[in-house]
């Protein structure tokens, strides 16, 4: 629930303003509530100490006194006081929005060598050309990528299989490096690849570069091979080798990988965790089903509720914890996102956690058809026929993509603070709206909050999260706080899909 107080409402027995809250029960303990400002700042209190403060009966004398108002949930006589803090930490929340989209999604080529089940993208046979990026459509994504703002950018290499078409990729950053001379930016290059086939060539040129690399690791091998198999039966071994050679020319630090979870792979989150250690894994994304592509075909078989997808999450982070306390490092970098949400006041800019929406004004996607798309889970839904959400073309400027019909309806479905049931709760400070997945499972932009999946596991993993922070140890509390760091130099605008 969300309370505001007017003029009138100041005169209390402690003499103050609500300032503008909301608050949420804790799931493990209903006499407390978790209680949040406009701009995210949030304190955990008794629900009858919450209704004495809304009753306007908190004394200044009080330490809870003290803690709402450092917090921004109180506010002394406005005559007196000042709103600058709380409208500089919103700001600061905010920050993201000024530059403009940061991260930039080439996608060179649909086609790939595997036939994965839960695909998103609507991958093609590998000998179907055609889906190729064209040079004409290249190099007009790279004048449409030097008009937007930003001064960082990151180019993310995606397919199908980018490898397929390294071609393309090697002439897009040519061309890239070439404008930037003269336009100055700070360049990330990315690949989201399976790694198979790499060859001595495409590594040498990767490293001459700079280039990160992102795969896709589901598991120990019976599982990665039942996921994302290939004919020859061999994805796993290809995949490891691939993350091998990516290592040595690289660096240990420049080849991530995340997994995708089916219905099997809840089964063994344990098992899971244990393969990215033993092959030198610090950190593991651990990311459901999504319903776009192949994987939506394939729900039955593949799919699980949201309810099914937190119990394996508690299990899994249970035991990346416990390998932490072996003396291994490790971190779940969806949680490490939200932790950073819950324990700065700083944004990271992931775009699934931001309000107004990441799509178009965070991400942008141009497909090797010279579409654009506002995310890559638009380019998705085109793939399965629906281009509801098509900027436009990467002939056109800009200013055409932003004033299309596409991002008209992102933008208007794209504020949480404005949305039915999002408006009121807790956790949408630091939470994100995300319209482009409310229509892809909902058919509707704004969707059914009480029952979209995208806030179910958001409200569930934020739950979970404030509970391990109250109750587990120091050590392991203090293990959760070091991810916080880590997920603002290594999340900044990634959305990596292999």
């Amino acid at each position: 629930m969300m309370k505001f107080a007017d003029k009138e409402s100041f005169q209390g027995a402690g003499g103050y303003h609500l300032l503008p809250l909301r608050f949420r029960r804790l799931p493990w303990d209903q006499e407390r509530v978790f209680v949040s400002s406009m701009s995210g700042d949030w304190s955990v209190m008794l629900r009858s100490d919450l209704d004495r403060a809304v009753g306007g009966d908190l004394q200044p004398s009080e330490s809870l006194f003290a803690d709402m108002e450092a917090r921004n949930l109180i506010s002394t006589d406005p005559d007196r006081s000042t709103l600058a803090p709380l409208l500089s930490q919103y700001r600061t929340r905010k920050a993201y929005l000024q530059s403009g989209p940061a991260l930039h999604i080439f996608v060179v080529s649909l086609r790939c060598h595997h036939t994965c089940s839960y695909c998103q993208v609507s991958r093609q046979p590998t000998s179907k050309s055609e889906f190729d990026m064209s040079g004409l459509a290249a190099g007009h994504a790279v004048d449409r990528l030097f008009e937007w703002p930003s001064e960082q950018l990151t180019i993310e290499f995606q397919g199908g299989e980018p490898l397929l078409h390294f071609d393309r990729v090697k002439s897009l950053v040519g061309m890239i490096e070439a404008r930037n001379k003269t336009e100055g930016r700070s360049l990330r290059f990315v690949l989201a690849s399976t790694l198979h086939d790499l060859s001595e060539e495409q590594l040498a040129f990767l490293k001459d570069h700079q280039f990160q690399l992102s795969t896709s690791l589901d598991g120990p091998e019976w599982l990665h091979n039942a996921n994302r198999p290939r004919l020859e039966r061999d994805s796993y071994k290809r995949t490891v080798e691939g993350i091998g050679r990516g290592r040595r020319a690289l660096g240990d630090d420049a080849v991530s990988a995340l997994t995708t979870l089916t219905s099997r792979s809840l089964q063994v989150p344990t098992d899971i965790i244990d393969e990215y250690r033993k092959l030198g894994f610090h950190s593991i994304s651990l990311r459901p089903l999504s319903p776009y592509g192949f994987a939506r075909k394939t729900a039955v078989r593949n799919g699980y509720g949201i309810s099914d997808f937190l119990r394996f999450y508690e299990v899994a982070l249970g035991h990346i914890l416990a390998v932490n306390r072996q003396g291994y490092a490790m971190e779940e970098t969806y949680g490490s996102l939200l932790l950073s949400q819950l324990l700065t006041p700083f944004s990271h800019g992931y775009v699934d956690l931001r309000s107004p929406t990441g799509a178009g004004l965070g991400t942008v996607v141009y497909d090797y058809d010279g579409q654009v798309y506002p995310s890559d889970e638009a380019r998705m839904l085109a793939a399965m026929g629906d281009d509801t959400f098509s900027m436009g073309r990467v002939d056109q400027p800009v200013s055409t993509w932003l004033t299309s019909p596409a991002m008209k309806a992102v933008i208007e479905a794209g504020v949480a603070e404005a949305l039915p049931g999002c408006s009121d709760c807790a956790y949408v400070p630091l939470c994100g709206a995300d319209p482009i997945d409310h229509y892809a499972r909902q058919g509707n932009c704004i969707g059914h909050r009480p029952t979209s999946d995208f806030c179910r596991k958001q409200m569930g993993l934020f739950d979970l999260l404030l509970e391990k922070l109250e109750t587990l140890s120091s050590s392991d509390r203090t293990t959760l706080e070091s991810w916080v760091f880590r997920s603002h130099q290594t999340a900044s605008d990634m959305k990596e899909v292999a």
